[in-house]
């Protein structure tokens, strides 16, 4: 029986051991999170492990709910200690789940607490983690120099004025490196009751007026070239499914009107502006050679009586179904025509999808970047011991594996970069199997050097950092 969690964890042959013993120091390049820099500039130290752990993670709300505890010990008003017991009682409970996995790493890599967190030891631990809070070494900042984190992208809105990425930018003190990411899903959105808001805001940062949609995207010309001059290399967005319907300026012009009139779109005009935005996008970004990350398939606020209660963003979002295949060739394939086609990472929320990404790569790769067409790594839902697996396996059968860019942290707390040591062992535990088996030669440094460019310079090298 093996130690719960040791140095060895995940790591069963001798091949996977003296690999993980290669890229485990590399450094984190966290090229997708949603930390806020509003937080890492002021830098303000934590109160508990509660405020760290449970005040914003959804995907802890989500398993609590699925066991049954109220609302209040979630996102209500029962105190910090009542919440991490209330964590702490679930915790046996979650087997097989990656919040168990994910909790144990950053109980031993911040705290150095190496027992299981259960009922049983939930006051000690409670006690001996705020105690290292109280020593110091747990803002953002100390956080991500501990994590050994070379640099991180932050999603931020298009309409953001990157207030604290400048302020950031101009203390020397800090080493790691905070650049904006382009987040245009709200331009996109024009269907949602988000799009009006964000045109009033996007005309106060702009000191311009959206009147049409020429004037829309002259606009985000603009907002692209702003981020540009602060240092950003990519570009996110989030789809719940893949529009492809293709439309004219005249179009485009009426529709928006439309949209800022406060009229209600048809789905073909919906549909024709978020085509015709996105390729308008990517062409900008291959301009400045940036990263177009796509995200597909997350069905967002499913549950409306809780969405109105506490809003968006709170852990009711699920895994989407549409199919995508033939509009995601066709919009990569418009780009590609008129020669704007950017550097793309693609993503899919449905692991049925894995073989649709992985299979669409070899269609639109070019000279530009090793592997210009990513398969993005296993996300949200999936970034678990098996949907890991399952994503590497389909992108080793259809790519070129040893570009592949790796993990992506993808969450709001500091305290998750354990995650990029997660699929680090599982990496290397994927590898140390196939030469264990005889399917793949005992060519130790030249795997050495496989695991080190997946874990850090394949991103670093992609995105130009």
């Amino acid at each position: 029986m093996k130690k719960f969690m040791d140095e060895n964890f995940l790591l069963s042959t001798k091949a996977a051991k003296e690999l993980f013993s290669a890229c485990k120091d590399e450094p984190i390049f966290d090229w997708h999170c949603h930390l806020s820099p509003k937080e890492i500039y002021e830098n303000k130290k934590p109160n508990d492990i509660t405020e760290l752990w449970l005040l914003g993670d959804h995907y802890k709300w989500r398993a609590m709910r699925s066991f049954g505890i109220s609302e209040d010990y979630i996102t209500g008003d029962k105190s910090h200690y009542e919440k991490f017991k209330a964590w702490a009682a679930l915790m046996p409970h979650l087997i097989g789940n990656p919040l168990y996995h994910w909790t144990h790493l950053e109980l031993q890599r911040y705290f150095e607490i190496y027992e299981p967190l259960n009922e049983k030891t939930c006051d000690d631990i409670w006690e001996r983690a705020n105690n290292k809070i109280k020593q110091g070494g747990f803002t953002p900042r100390e956080l991500i120099e501990r994590s050994n984190v070379f640099c991180v992208c932050t999603t931020d809105d298009s309409a953001d004025s990157l207030e604290y990425h400048i302020k950031i930018k101009k203390d020397k003190s800090f080493k790691t490196k905070i650049l904006p990411a382009f987040r245009p899903d709200k331009a996109l959105a024009i269907e949602a009751y988000t799009f009006l808001p964000w045109v009033l805001e996007l005309n106060n940062t702009s000191g311009k007026t959206v009147k049409d949609y020429s004037s829309l995207i002259e606009i985000l010309r603009e907002r692209i070239e702003f981020f540009n001059s602060q240092g950003c290399k990519a570009s996110d967005h989030g789809l719940t499914y893949v529009p492809f319907k293709r439309a004219t300026a005249n179009e485009l012009n009426k529709i928006v009107k439309k949209a800022i009139s406060g009229e209600k779109l048809e789905t073909e005009e919906i549909e024709k502006y978020k085509t015709e935005l996105l390729i308008f996008l990517g062409g900008e970004y291959a301009k400045r050679d940036w990263g177009m990350e796509i995200h597909i398939g997350a069905m967002r606020n499913n549950n409306t009586a809780m969405f109105n209660k506490i809003g968006a963003d709170t852990g009711y979002d699920s895994v989407g179904d549409d199919l995508m295949a033939h509009n995601l060739s066709r919009l990569l394939d418009s780009l590609e025509v008129d020669g704007r086609l950017p550097k793309v990472v693609l993503f899919t929320l449905n692991p049925r999808d894995n073989y649709v990404l992985g299979s669409m790569l070899g269609n639109f790769q070019g000279t530009t970047a090793h592997s210009k067409i990513q398969f993005g790594s296993a996300w949200w839902f999936n970034d678990h011991y098996d949907g890991m697996r399952e994503q590497m396996k389909a992108l080793m059968s259809l790519g070129v594996f040893s570009k592949f860019i790796g993990m992506v942290t993808d969450s709001r707390s500091f305290l998750s970069y354990p995650r990029h040591e997660y699929f680090r062992r599982i990496l290397c535990e994927i590898l140390g199997d196939l030469v264990d088996e005889g399917k793949y030669p005992a060519d130790m440094d030249f795997l050495s050097q496989v695991v080190k460019d997946i874990s850090f310079n394949n991103a670093r090298a992609y995105f130009g950092i």
